[in-house]
């Protein structure tokens, strides 16, 4: 048990009582995970589905009746913007730590929200600021409006029941895809809509209220990186502002603050144009998954400040006392594939997971360990992997150290296109927009495109380390006491035949011996490895059971992580966040291979598979049906999100193998065409 020297400790105690352990709902019973370990008692809210466990308000007062907690922060998102969540705590004593209802109501609601923002003088977008009621009327307005237009849900947030519609067509499909999403997230299905500003910056201002009156803004963080209208890296503060520009963003946010008698932290989002005309988006009155940026630029304890309001204590700041000391860059770390669509989910249990946390000014928030299970009933997100500098050069190439080094095994994961998006040219610049990702990747994310160099630094790792796997394969332990006499075989040099995207390339490893590196008890050996006419010099350790490789080409230091070997020359390693796969046999080997037939690639064109695990919500096609290509054949909700699955190809449906409510995993058969 937790010893309590303040109020604030003793808040916090109940908060960690029932949120920490609330999460519990996600994993297989009997596990220990993070927040279990962390809190003192662990109650099981329910199973996974949402509407049982999360959602289902009856469920968490049990647990808050059970627990006698005295408070409950709510965290990022299920109830944490529910106003009868608040009243329903409020009416047993338990303090609700966010905002009053009040605020929660009109901030929440995305319509009145948007005329509080008016009336209190805040720039907003121009649009239809009723509900919208039906598809038909949705075209109505949008044509009034002008397209292109934004549906999104009223309740809505984090990206969930939004969709760009550039015609009539796009409209109606976004009203049933955003109403669907709305009601699934939020349980509520009301939609509006609104001018869709093109090319914006996403840029927020963090505020801090209190029940006194008093109200701060803490900077602003630049969240334009996005895939569909969800947050990938967000950074404190922005290149884009100036001071004029950020005092006049912070005090308009400040007056919408104001005006509800807000009194906690929340968070006013802006959509920035080129010219940087700023206009008000919405108001999310919980803690933002991307607060740890603020918190490393103004060193103040968002969380904290949080209970101490909610306690009734006055703010201890004033909006001179609020600082930028310095940059911070936050990546959202998926288990998603980004090489679909910029990341679809991807579920698995973690089989190894080792966050880099021993590197400078890095800090993760994450509530898993090695053994966690990733499942299609919530977000995909692993952690949020924080990194923090004196400036943003320095904070940018700590992030990309950071993600060198962050083990991740068991699932798929973003983290080869956070670290292109760090060091993209466009980026470094600030040139960005949220639409950053479709105008850099038109035709999708590829991985890290290789340079010539950086190709034979790869070709030249590959290879030493393939030596240094046969040379240890070579190795008996302590064969001094055996009886059999081993004969060292005496090689000289290593000729590899290399394949890398399809290219052959001949690669001569040779030896130069061991060395001794600066750190104590640690041993190096370096190889001399002739590349296509190149001739590079490679050291490392080769301590092939270490996750993480440091190594040394010709003076550069690379992180790689080589995430399978197998014996036909099979090798999968991960470099400059990209994980290329490689085939690399000894000169014999590659001669006899030519002999070996080769496996006929799938006839894909006529059946569709799911791209991702997730659950069938509907069907829209039958056997002898005829199908348009591009026509929807299926919608599959995964992870909160749904998805439209087309088809291929022109042509007659052979047979169906899911119905609506099965639960599909990545790859799975869905429809067959003749």
């Amino acid at each position: 048990m937790l010893s309590c020297s303040s109020v604030e400790d003793s808040l916090l105690l109940s908060l960690r009582r029932l949120t920490q352990s609330s999460l519990r709902g996600r994993h297989r019973p009997g596990e220990q995970f993070v927040h279990v370990k962390m809190a003192d008692e662990a109650v099981c809210v329910g199973p996974a589905p949402t509407s049982k466990s999360y959602l289902n308000m009856n469920a968490i007062m049990d647990a808050v009746r059970s627990t006698r907690a005295q408070a409950v922060h709510p965290g990022y998102g299920f109830l944490s913007e529910n106003k009868e969540f608040a009243k329903r705590l409020a009416a047993e004593d338990v303090i609700f730590i966010g905002p009053d209802t009040h605020a929660i109501q009109a901030m929440g609601d995305k319509i009145e929200s948007k005329l509080l923002a008016k009336k209190a003088k805040v720039n907003t977008i121009p649009g239809f600021d009723g509900v919208v009621k039906d598809a038909d009327e949705a075209v109505r307005i949008a044509r009034e409006i002008g397209y292109p237009v934004m549906i999104k849900a009223s309740a809505g947030g984090g990206g969930k029941g939004m969709r760009i519609a550039w015609d009539d067509e796009e409209t109606r499909d976004g009203f049933r895809f955003s109403s669907q999403e709305a009601a699934s997230s939020f349980g509520d299905d009301r939609l509006l809509i609104e001018k869709f500003i093109d090319n914006p910056r996403h840029i927020e201002i963090q505020v801090l209220g209190d029940k006194h009156g008093n109200a701060l803004w803490l900077n602003e963080r630049e969240c334009s990186i996005q895939r569909r209208n969800q947050k990938v890296v967000e950074e404190a503060p922005s290149i884009f502002l100036d001071s004029e520009t950020r005092r006049a963003m912070g005090e308009q946010a400040v007056a919408l603050a104001k005006a509800v008698n807000y009194s906690s932290a929340g968070t006013v989002e802006f959509l920035v144009d080129s010219k940087k005309n700023f206009y008000f988006l919405e108001m999310n009155t919980r803690l933002q998954v991307e607060h740890p940026v603020t918190e490393c630029i103004t060193g103040l304890d968002l969380v904290q400040e949080m209970i101490r309001v909610a306690k009734g204590y006055p703010l201890r700041h004033k909006q001179a006392d609020i600082p930028i000391n310095g940059w911070a860059v936050e990546c959202r770390v998926y288990a998603e594939d980004p090489y679909k669509s910029f990341g679809l989910p991807s579920v698995g249990r973690l089989s190894q997971y080792e966050e880099p946390i021993h590197l400078p000014g890095v800090r993760v928030d994450s509530g898993i360990q090695p053994g966690s299970d990733i499942s299609i009933y919530y977000d995909p997100m692993i952690s949020k992997l924080i990194t923090y500098g004196s400036d943003r050069t320095e904070a940018l190439k700590r992030m990309e150290d950071a993600l060198d080094s962050y083990v991740i095994r068991g699932v798929t994961h973003n983290i080869a296109l956070l670290r292109e998006v760090i060091i993209n040219s466009r980026f470094i610049e600030g040139d960005i927009n949220t639409k950053f990702l479709s105008d850099v990747y038109p035709d999708g994310f590829k991985g890290h495109p290789l340079t010539e160099t950086e190709r034979n630094q790869f070709l030249a790792v590959a290879s030493s380390l393939f030596v240094a796997s046969q040379l240890r394969a070579q190795h008996f332990q302590d064969h001094e006491s055996s009886r059999v006499p081993i004969v060292k075989p005496q090689v000289a040099s290593w000729e590899l035949s290399v394949k890398l995207h399809d290219e052959i390339h001949t690669v001569v490893v040779s030896s130069s011996g061991p060395t001794f590196s600066h750190e104590p008890q640690k041993l190096l050996h370096s190889y001399m490895v002739e590349v296509d006419g190149s001739k590079l010099n490679v050291t490392s350790t080769w301590n092939l059971a270490s996750p993480l490789l440091s190594v040394n080409v010709d003076g550069t230091q690379r992180t790689i992580q080589c995430l399978s070997r197998e014996a036909g020359g099979n090798m999968s390693i991960q470099f400059l966040g990209t994980v290329y796969k490689v085939r690399i046999l000894t000169k014999l080997a590659a001669e006899l291979n030519k002999f070996m037939l080769e496996k006929a690639a799938e006839d894909t064109s006529s059946i569709l598979r799911s791209p991702m695990p997730g659950v069938v919500v509907a069907i829209s096609v039958k056997p002898g049906d005829l199908v348009a290509e591009g026509q929807e054949i299926c919608v599959i909700e995964a992870m909160k999100m749904q998805n439209s699955m087309t088809a291929g190809k022109t042509g007659k449906v052979k047979s169906v193998h899911c119905k609506a409510g099965d639960t599909v995993g990545e790859g799975d058969l869905l429809v067959e065409l003749e």
